[in-house]
Protein backbone atom coordinates (compact mmCIF):
# COMPACT_ATOMS: atom_id res chain seq x y z
CA UNK A 1 0.00 0.00 0.00
CA UNK A 2 1.34 3.43 -0.91
CA UNK A 3 2.34 5.58 2.05
CA UNK A 4 0.61 8.95 2.55
CA UNK A 5 3.12 11.41 1.13
CA UNK A 6 1.63 14.25 3.18
CA UNK A 7 2.54 12.81 6.58
CA UNK A 8 5.22 14.86 8.39
CA UNK A 9 8.58 13.23 8.98
CA UNK A 10 9.80 13.35 12.58
CA UNK A 11 13.55 13.22 13.18
CA UNK A 12 15.35 13.18 16.55
CA UNK A 13 18.83 14.57 17.21
CA UNK A 14 21.42 14.09 19.91
CA UNK A 15 21.15 16.91 22.42
CA UNK A 16 24.24 19.06 22.85
CA UNK A 17 24.95 22.19 24.81
CA UNK A 18 27.00 24.75 22.88
CA UNK A 19 28.67 28.05 23.67
CA UNK A 20 28.32 30.62 20.90
CA UNK A 21 29.36 34.27 20.75
CA UNK A 22 27.71 37.29 19.17
CA UNK A 23 29.34 38.07 15.81
CA UNK A 24 26.83 40.50 14.28
CA UNK A 25 23.86 42.69 15.31
CA UNK A 26 21.20 43.98 12.90
CA UNK A 27 18.00 45.86 13.80
CA UNK A 28 15.67 44.59 11.07
CA UNK A 29 12.64 46.65 12.14
CA UNK A 30 11.89 48.78 15.22
CA UNK A 31 10.88 45.63 17.10
CA UNK A 32 12.92 42.83 15.49
CA UNK A 33 16.60 42.36 16.33
CA UNK A 34 18.81 39.87 14.51
CA UNK A 35 21.89 38.38 16.15
CA UNK A 36 24.36 36.24 14.22
CA UNK A 37 26.21 33.90 16.57
CA UNK A 38 29.49 32.15 15.92
CA UNK A 39 31.11 29.13 17.54
CA UNK A 40 30.78 25.37 17.96
CA UNK A 41 28.17 24.16 15.46
CA UNK A 42 29.74 20.78 14.70
CA UNK A 43 26.92 18.33 14.09
CA UNK A 44 24.21 21.00 14.37
CA UNK A 45 21.04 20.00 12.51
CA UNK A 46 17.70 21.69 11.92
CA UNK A 47 15.48 20.24 9.19
CA UNK A 48 12.17 21.93 9.99
CA UNK A 49 11.47 25.61 9.40
CA UNK A 50 9.78 25.88 12.82
CA UNK A 51 12.39 23.99 14.85
CA UNK A 52 13.56 25.62 18.06
CA UNK A 53 16.71 25.74 20.12
CA UNK A 54 16.84 26.38 23.84
CA UNK A 55 18.60 29.57 24.92
CA UNK A 56 20.06 29.13 28.40
CA UNK A 57 20.39 32.01 30.87
CA UNK A 58 21.61 32.02 34.49
CA UNK A 59 18.90 31.85 37.12
CA UNK A 60 18.45 35.47 38.32
CA UNK A 61 17.82 34.11 41.84
CA UNK A 62 21.13 32.24 41.94
CA UNK A 63 19.75 28.73 41.44
CA UNK A 64 21.54 26.00 39.51
CA UNK A 65 18.79 25.44 36.92
CA UNK A 66 19.14 27.85 33.97
CA UNK A 67 16.23 29.88 32.64
CA UNK A 68 15.37 28.54 29.16
CA UNK A 69 13.59 30.12 26.22
CA UNK A 70 12.71 28.64 22.80
CA UNK A 71 13.87 30.36 19.61
CA UNK A 72 13.72 29.44 15.93
CA UNK A 73 17.02 28.92 14.10
CA UNK A 74 16.38 31.60 11.47
CA UNK A 75 19.38 30.44 9.42
CA UNK A 76 22.57 28.49 10.02
CA UNK A 77 25.78 27.52 8.21
CA UNK A 78 27.73 24.77 9.94
CA UNK A 79 30.79 25.22 7.69
CA UNK A 80 30.99 28.93 8.56
CA UNK A 81 30.04 28.28 12.21
CA UNK A 82 27.19 30.77 12.04
CA UNK A 83 23.70 30.61 13.60
CA UNK A 84 21.15 33.42 13.08
CA UNK A 85 18.45 34.17 15.66
CA UNK A 86 15.78 36.88 15.41
CA UNK A 87 14.39 38.40 18.62
CA UNK A 88 10.94 40.01 18.68
CA UNK A 89 11.41 42.97 21.04
CA UNK A 90 8.56 43.55 23.44
CA UNK A 91 7.80 45.25 26.73
CA UNK A 92 8.15 44.10 29.42
CA UNK A 93 11.29 42.32 28.25
CA UNK A 94 11.85 38.75 29.38
CA UNK A 95 15.32 37.28 29.97
CA UNK A 96 15.96 36.48 26.29
CA UNK A 97 14.84 39.88 25.01
CA UNK A 98 16.72 41.65 27.80
CA UNK A 99 19.90 39.73 26.99
CA UNK A 100 19.57 40.41 23.25
CA UNK A 101 19.07 44.13 23.78
CA UNK A 102 22.23 44.35 25.88
CA UNK A 103 24.37 41.83 23.97
CA UNK A 104 27.61 43.14 22.53
CA UNK A 105 29.90 41.63 19.90
CA UNK A 106 31.79 38.82 21.59
CA UNK A 107 29.24 38.15 24.33
CA UNK A 108 28.59 34.45 25.02
CA UNK A 109 25.30 32.58 24.78
CA UNK A 110 24.69 28.92 25.61
CA UNK A 111 22.17 26.98 23.55
CA UNK A 112 20.82 23.45 23.45
CA UNK A 113 19.13 21.51 20.66
CA UNK A 114 17.21 21.29 18.48
CA UNK A 115 15.96 18.09 20.07
CA UNK A 116 14.38 17.15 16.74
CA UNK A 117 12.55 18.27 13.63
CA UNK A 118 9.07 17.85 12.18
CA UNK A 119 9.42 18.16 8.42
CA UNK A 120 6.26 18.78 6.41
CA UNK A 121 6.46 17.37 2.86
CA UNK A 122 6.15 19.49 -0.27
CA UNK A 123 3.10 17.51 -1.43
CA UNK A 124 0.29 19.94 -0.57
CA UNK A 125 -1.34 22.10 -3.23
CA UNK A 126 -1.20 25.15 -1.00
CA UNK A 127 0.47 26.27 2.22
CA UNK A 128 -1.10 28.86 4.53
CA UNK A 129 1.19 30.37 7.18
CA UNK A 130 -0.43 32.53 9.89
CA UNK A 131 1.51 34.17 12.70
CA UNK A 132 2.30 37.19 14.82
CA UNK A 133 5.72 38.79 15.36
CA UNK A 134 7.11 35.77 17.19
CA UNK A 135 6.33 33.56 14.18
CA UNK A 136 8.12 35.75 11.61
CA UNK A 137 11.50 33.97 11.93
CA UNK A 138 9.89 30.62 11.07
CA UNK A 139 7.77 32.13 8.28
CA UNK A 140 10.78 33.88 6.79
CA UNK A 141 12.82 30.70 6.89
CA UNK A 142 10.02 28.72 5.22
CA UNK A 143 9.65 31.24 2.41
CA UNK A 144 13.38 31.44 1.77
CA UNK A 145 13.79 27.65 1.59
CA UNK A 146 10.56 26.82 -0.29
CA UNK A 147 10.81 25.08 -3.67
CA UNK A 148 10.36 27.22 -6.76
CA UNK A 149 6.72 27.71 -7.68
CA UNK A 150 5.23 26.39 -4.42
CA UNK A 151 1.96 28.17 -3.55
CA UNK A 152 2.23 29.87 -0.15
CA UNK A 153 -0.07 32.43 1.45
CA UNK A 154 1.14 34.35 4.50
CA UNK A 155 -1.01 36.26 6.97
CA UNK A 156 1.40 38.14 9.25
CA UNK A 157 0.02 40.06 12.22
CA UNK A 158 2.27 42.95 13.34
CA UNK A 159 1.79 46.24 15.15
CA UNK A 160 2.33 48.67 12.25
CA UNK A 161 3.67 48.78 8.69
CA UNK A 162 7.11 49.61 10.10
CA UNK A 163 7.39 45.95 11.17
CA UNK A 164 7.13 44.55 7.65
CA UNK A 165 10.08 42.43 6.56
CA UNK A 166 11.38 41.82 3.06
CA UNK A 167 11.70 38.11 2.25
CA UNK A 168 13.32 36.59 -0.84
CA UNK A 169 11.54 33.48 -2.07
CA UNK A 170 11.19 31.28 -5.14
CA UNK A 171 7.67 30.33 -4.07
CA UNK A 172 4.48 31.78 -5.55
CA UNK A 173 3.96 33.76 -2.38
CA UNK A 174 1.00 35.95 -1.47
CA UNK A 175 2.15 37.87 1.62
CA UNK A 176 -0.51 39.87 3.45
CA UNK A 177 0.35 42.07 6.43
CA UNK A 178 -2.28 42.67 9.11
CA UNK A 179 -1.84 45.68 11.40
CA UNK A 180 -2.90 45.43 15.02
CA UNK A 181 -2.72 49.22 15.49
CA UNK A 182 -5.31 49.66 12.75
CA UNK A 183 -7.62 47.07 14.35
CA UNK A 184 -7.17 44.71 11.40
CA UNK A 185 -8.69 41.28 11.98
CA UNK A 186 -6.95 38.06 10.97
CA UNK A 187 -10.27 36.18 10.88
CA UNK A 188 -11.61 38.61 8.26
CA UNK A 189 -8.37 38.18 6.32
CA UNK A 190 -8.89 34.41 6.35
CA UNK A 191 -12.47 34.83 5.10
CA UNK A 192 -11.18 36.91 2.20
CA UNK A 193 -8.93 34.07 0.98
CA UNK A 194 -9.77 31.57 -1.73
CA UNK A 195 -8.14 28.32 -0.67
CA UNK A 196 -8.16 24.79 -2.05
CA UNK A 197 -10.12 22.21 -0.09
CA UNK A 198 -7.15 20.62 1.70
CA UNK A 199 -4.19 22.98 2.27
CA UNK A 200 -1.52 22.68 4.94
CA UNK A 201 -2.12 25.40 7.52
CA UNK A 202 0.54 26.46 10.04
CA UNK A 203 -0.36 28.84 12.88
CA UNK A 204 1.93 30.28 15.57
CA UNK A 205 1.77 33.19 17.96
CA UNK A 206 0.08 34.09 21.24
CA UNK A 207 -1.59 30.89 22.45
CA UNK A 208 -5.19 32.12 22.87
CA UNK A 209 -4.99 33.97 19.54
CA UNK A 210 -3.68 30.84 17.80
CA UNK A 211 -6.54 28.76 19.30
CA UNK A 212 -9.09 31.27 18.01
CA UNK A 213 -7.57 31.19 14.51
CA UNK A 214 -7.50 27.38 14.50
CA UNK A 215 -11.15 27.17 15.62
CA UNK A 216 -12.17 29.58 12.86
CA UNK A 217 -10.45 27.40 10.26
CA UNK A 218 -12.17 24.31 11.66
CA UNK A 219 -15.51 26.12 11.35
CA UNK A 220 -14.73 26.80 7.69
CA UNK A 221 -14.47 23.06 7.10
CA UNK A 222 -10.71 22.68 6.67
CA UNK A 223 -9.26 19.27 7.46
CA UNK A 224 -7.99 19.36 11.09
CA UNK A 225 -5.21 16.91 10.18
CA UNK A 226 -3.75 19.58 7.90
CA UNK A 227 -3.66 22.28 10.59
CA UNK A 228 -0.71 22.71 12.97
CA UNK A 229 -1.07 25.34 15.70
CA UNK A 230 1.50 26.38 18.32
CA UNK A 231 1.44 28.86 21.16
CA UNK A 232 4.80 30.64 21.04
CA UNK A 233 3.83 32.77 24.03
CA UNK A 234 0.94 33.28 26.41
CA UNK A 235 -0.24 36.70 27.51
CA UNK A 236 0.53 37.18 31.18
CA UNK A 237 2.80 34.12 31.49
CA UNK A 238 6.58 34.04 31.09
CA UNK A 239 8.27 31.43 28.92
CA UNK A 240 5.18 29.64 27.57
CA UNK A 241 5.71 27.60 24.39
CA UNK A 242 3.35 24.74 23.57
CA UNK A 243 1.81 22.78 20.75
CA UNK A 244 -1.95 23.28 20.56
CA UNK A 245 -2.61 20.17 18.48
Amino acid sequence: MAQDNRTPLRVRFELRRRELRVAERHLLTPHMLRLVLSGDLEGFQSLGFDDHVKLLFPDPHGGETPVMRDYTPRAFDVSKRRLTLDFALHDPAGPATQWALQAKIGDALHIGGPRGSQVWPDAFDHYLLIGDETALPAIGRRLETAPAGQAITVLAMVETAAERQAWVTQARADIRWIYRAEADDVLSAIDALTLPADPLVWIAGEAQWARTVRAHLHDKGLNPKGIKASGYWLKGEAGAHTSLD
